[in-house]
């Protein structure tokens, strides 16, 4: 037992106490007591490459001359070169400077532990552990230090509710500290963790004057006054114990003396506590940089925990708790300050131990940032994902370039996840967004015939504002396409080889530099994805799908483009569609469909396209003939039902219905003239005909006027001048965004402009009204020549029994046969009359019709509606009918040099 106490390290460490000061172990107590704290603390003798720690020894060094005016403006140089970026190893430059301007005849930063452990020690000891200054309290200890591997060492930070520091470096391990004596030998672990108190000792000799104070505790009359500790408030408080309180408040923990007010929701001083005035409120200036730490710190706790705040809030809680680590080291200096004044028992002096005054200027810096991040916090509250990324972005909009730097900085950690939801959408078409972050959303319940349409959509609010919304739709269609290549044209091509990833945002620093060059970098890798998709996706579509080859057949037989075809299909379904619906089959009137393709110039088109024409019938009225339910049908499945949505092919299906009607009335009125024509010889044996003849010729040139030039209009002015206009922006298209809106704009205007629409509801009326007579005015014109034709052959039939029985030696007729054939004729000679009236009505309804109608396009607002109107009054017969036409004229003609 006893070789084992001799190997024990609290009996090694007794027996080096006493190797190093010559005493005996009773008079070394106190030095083995002091060096058992060494022995447990955690400083170390390195030189810590950390430009803050740095440059707050520099500013220590001023205020120790006396130089408040040079030391702000150190601090000020210093912030001004954090911004330019223009040294990269600007700790090394501080450093240089401050080993300059230290006396070389000072002592070593080191020292002597022989000088250390002569020294008398504290009071307290032995009671007060170096870690347990104040139950709930910071540690006088330093955040986190890379050990020579590289590992982090982590500190605990007490009971105080803040985690450890090493949760917060964020910006990896530190590099390996050097000796900072030149030849000192390697420290083994148990050396490195003895002599770490070492660390903290240039503190206090660079506050000290050049010639040290001796040891050993100072004179009574320069001693700072300490706050009593029996509880009694009604003595005056000094300084020094309120320098302790506010590094207590700093942290958002209660002083003895300062507290929070739950009701005013700020640190006061209690009311009882006798202070001057000026103590008073400066103390109250610097608890504002505790109020602002819990502002934050109870922002980023609540956060920090919930999972629903997604990638974007945890990486702002992360920026936050960065911020807030380079403040706890600031604290940790300021602790470790104090701790020493009370560890050596050594009174420092006034010029150079902590004051609220050096609190003051110490804490500027800290305070204005976390004013910025407490501003932040309150402008970010309620937002996620690209909503929180904007809410940053907006607030670096400002003209201090400190506070610009520190958002930028923010931003780059805010905006990483965004970036990197971004980049994996745009390249491989994936979408991971649990919380619903991205600015791209997707709905899962559409199905795959619905997937370019409605699928992804973006989400507008969580659009971030340093990404333009032309760059968000193109995010958007990358993807998408993506995604169509694959679902839905079943295209096995790798998205590697349609677009080849550049380098994405793999930390903060890549986000940060995208970010700075938005309208370069990050707009030419957006347009590079973009154009290559869209150009292999069109290529596939137009390639595999034929496209514009579907687009051409719609206009050839939806559109009736194919003058042939359609001519002889319409002869052939003549017979057809002259009889009742309901008397139809479907499968004869595709038979005639095919034999109509195979007799035109229809049967040289594709396959492909041959076999999705078909013939479809409209659900059947009372009363309906074939024409009326009667029409083409176009199928399409696959990729092109993408642009032909069903939608747009009940648009081409409204469209086919009102051209084959507006075709089936120039096909009547053909057939009204052919029948003018070949009666027109035969009927002039009957001079009684001539006037009802002479008026069926003069309607039914208007009526093919009429429809003239309805087909010119319908033809030229509309199908012609749209088509042009689509297959221009087709041939321009850089996505299929571009070919659908184009196909979706072409058939809009051909639904208005053929008065399709709501709007034209009452021309279409009077234009369906004009239809009907002309269907009427043929059934009162084959009528009347069925009559006269009848009665035509039995007056030569009369004549010809007559001219026989002369032959053959007999009288030609007797008196009761020409009294038959006086009555017949008088008979016939009574309906004319009839027939007349019945015309007149005919040509009274449809002049009042189209007055009606040439009123209601000259009062539109289409211009070609209104030279329409022109075209068809163009002898001014109708306006000089009708007041209202002229009065309509002259407020087009008064009007149109100001559309010119």
């Amino acid at each position: 037992m006893a070789a084992l106490d001799q190997k024990s390290p609290n009996v090694l460490l007794q027996s080096l106490c006493c190797r190093i000061t010559g005493k005996s172990e009773a008079e070394v107590a106190h030095q083995f007591q002091y060096a058992v704290r060494v022995v447990g603390s955690n400083y170390a003798p390195t030189i810590e490459r950390d430009e803050f720690l740095v440059s707050e020894k520099i500013k220590k060094e001023l205020l120790k001359q006396r130089r408040e005016s040079d030391a702000a403006l150190f601090s000020e140089l210093h912030r001004k070169l954090q911004t330019q970026g223009v040294l990269k190893h600007r700790w090394s430059v501080l450093y240089l400077l401050l080993s300059l301007c230290e006396d070389p005849r000072k002592p070593s930063r080191v020292g002597s532990y022989g000088a250390l452990f002569a020294q008398a020690l504290p009071r307290d000891a032995h009671s007060t552990p170096f870690y347990c200054t104040r139950p709930g309290s910071l540690p006088l200890s330093y955040p986190e230090r890379s050990g020579p591997g590289g590992s982090q060492i982590s500190t605990s930070m007490g009971t105080s509710g803040i985690s450890s520091l090493g949760v917060y470096s964020l910006n990896g391990p530190t590099p390996t500290p050097q000796p900072l004596l030149a030849g000192h030998p390697p420290q083994t672990a148990g050396q490195q963790l003895g002599s770490r108190l070492a660390w903290a000792l240039p503190n206090t000799s660079a506050l000290a004057p050049t010639s040290r104070a001796p040891l050993g505790p100072p004179p009574l009359s320069t001693r700072a006054p300490r706050p009593r500790h029996d509880g009694d408030l009604t003595a005056e408080v000094g300084e020094a114990a309120l320098v302790r309180d506010i590094l207590y408040v700093f942290q958002g923990i209660d002083g003895k003396f300062i507290k929070m007010s739950n009701t005013d929701n700020c640190y006061k001083i209690d009311s009882k506590v006798v202070l001057c005035k000026s103590l008073r409120d400066t103390s109250s200036r610097l608890a504002e940089l505790g109020w602002l730490h819990n502002k934050i710190r109870k922002y980023t706790d609540s956060r920090s925990l919930d999972r629903a705040f997604g990638l974007v809030g945890q990486s702002f809680c992360a920026s936050l708790h960065q911020e807030l680590k380079e403040y706890y080291r600031l604290l940790a200096v300021l602790h470790s300050q104090l701790q020493v004044e009370d560890d050596q028992g050594v009174n420092l002096g006034v010029e150079c131990s902590l004051t609220l005054r050096r609190l003051l200027v110490w804490t500027y810096d800290p305070k204005v940032r976390l004013k910025t991040l407490a501003a932040l916090v309150d402008f970010c509250q309620g937002r996620k994902g690209g909503e929180l990324a904007s809410a940053v972005h907006a607030y670096g909009k400002t003209g201090d370039p400190q506070m610009r730097a520190l958002v930028q900085h923010i931003l780059s950690l805010v905006s990483h996840p965004i970036l990197n939801f971004l980049y994996r959408w745009i390249y491989d078409g994936e979408l991971e967004d649990t919380y619903h972050e991205f600015f791209v959303a997707s709905d899962p319940t559409v199905k795959t015939d619905r997937l370019w349409h409605d699928k992804y959509s973006l989400r507008k609010s969580m659009i971030p504002t340093f990404i333009t919304m032309d760059q968000a739709r193109k995010v958007l269609l990358i993807g998408k396409s993506i995604n169509f290549l694959h679902q839905v044209c079943h295209d096995r091509t790798s998205p590697g080889k349609i677009t080849p990833a550049s380098k994405s945002t793999d930390s903060p620093k890549d986000a940060a530099e995208l970010l700075s060059d938005l309208e370069g970098a990050f707009q030419g890798k957006i347009d590079a994805a973009y154009f290559e998709t869209s150009k292999y996706l069109l290529n596939v579509l137009n390639q595999n799908y034929l496209l514009l080859e579907h687009l051409q057949a719609m206009r050839r037989y939806l559109l009736l483009g194919q003058g042939d075809f359609i001519r002889h299909l319409m002869d052939l379904l003549k017979p057809e569609l002259a009889r009742p619906a309901t008397t139809l089959y479907q499968h004869n009137l595709t038979g005639i469909l095919e034999t109509a393709v195979r007799a035109t110039n229809a049967q040289y088109d594709n396959a492909e396209i041959l076999k999705r024409l078909d013939v479809r019938l409209l659900e059947v009225s009372p009363g309906d003939t074939g024409w009326d339910v009667f029409s083409l049908d176009y199928h399409v499945e696959g990729p092109i039902a993408t642009v032909f949505t069903r939608e747009c092919m009940s648009h081409y299906l409204r469209v086919f219905n009102f051209l084959w009607r507006a075709k089936r009335m120039e096909y009547i009125l053909t057939d009204i003239w052919k029948g003018q024509m070949c009666n027109a010889k035969l009927l002039k044996s009957m001079p009684e005909l001539s006037g009802v003849l002479h008026q069926c010729h003069i309607l039914a040139n208007e009526m093919v006027h009429f429809i003239h030039q309805m087909q010119y209009y319908i033809t030229f002015e509309v199908l012609e001048c749209c088509w042009d206009e689509l297959w221009n922006k087709v041939e321009k298209a850089q996505d299929l965004d571009h070919i659908i809106a184009a196909h979706e704009g072409f058939l809009d205007s051909v639904i208005s402009r053929c008065l399709l629409d709501t709007n034209s509801r009452s021309l279409l009326n009077q234009l369906r009204a004009i239809f009907d007579q002309i269907i009427e005015f043929q059934s009162a014109q084959d009528s009347l020549y069925r009559s006269a034709l009848e009665e035509l052959t039995l007056r030569l039939q009369y004549e010809e029994r007559k001219k026989q029985r002369d032959s053959e030696g007999e009288w030609g007729v007797t008196a009761e046969q020409e009294a038959e054939e006086n009555r017949r004729i008088q008979e016939f000679q009574e309906t004319i009359p009839k027939m007349r009236s019945q015309l007149r009505i005919l040509t009274h309804f449809y002049q009042g019709i189209v007055q009606q109608f040439l009123v209601l396009i000259m009062t539109s607002p289409d211009e070609s509606l209104r030279f329409l109107s022109f075209r068809l009054d163009f002898n001014e017969h109708y306006r000089a009918r009708d007041p209202r036409l002229r009065a309509s004229l002259g407020a087009t003609r008064g009007r149109r040099p100001s559309n010119i």
